[in-house]
């Protein structure tokens, strides 16, 4: 995922929205290598949802995770993809101040070879949607 701009950085920018890119399948099925996010910044974060991090131990990288409890101390976060790790189950509780922001929508990309017209709509129907927060997405924490 890119590094936040400047102007977020400094402040929130007018809009307090940015974008950002996923890399990696620790989210999949929800979200997929590729895919553009539209990200709220400085959003309350509501058990469920989907939000950017910065990683605990290397904080010049963002994370996407789902937020699955509130802890003392901040959230514990988990991928939707139990196999690919890297979430709290690595690094503990994530602390609030490094929690920026919660995912709204998410594009993805358009697959390099449909050209024809049906397969464009298809792409055009589906590559668009909000992100919406999974209620039961602490499942996978309690099953632990």
């Amino acid at each position: 995922m890119p590094e936040l701009s400047q102007d977020t950085e400094r402040g929130r920018a007018v809009l307090p929205l940015g974008v950002a890119e996923v890399t990696g399948p620790s989210m999949v099925p929800t979200l997929r290598h590729g895919d553009r996010l539209l990200v709220h910044y400085g959003a309350r974060v509501r058990v469920g949802d989907v939000i950017v991090l910065r990683h605990p131990f290397q904080q010049d990288l963002l994370v996407v995770k789902r937020a699955a409890e509130r802890r003392d101390g901040g959230w514990w976060v988990l991928g939707d993809n139990a196999y690919a790790g890297g979430d709290s189950t690595d690094y503990g509780t994530v602390p609030d101040e490094l929690v920026l922001g919660r995912v709204r929508f998410r594009v993805r990309p358009r697959p390099g070879g449909q050209r024809s017209p049906l397969a464009l709509a298809r792409w055009a129907l589906s590559a668009a949607r909000p992100v919406l927060g999974d209620r039961s997405a602490s499942r996978r924490l309690r099953a632990r």
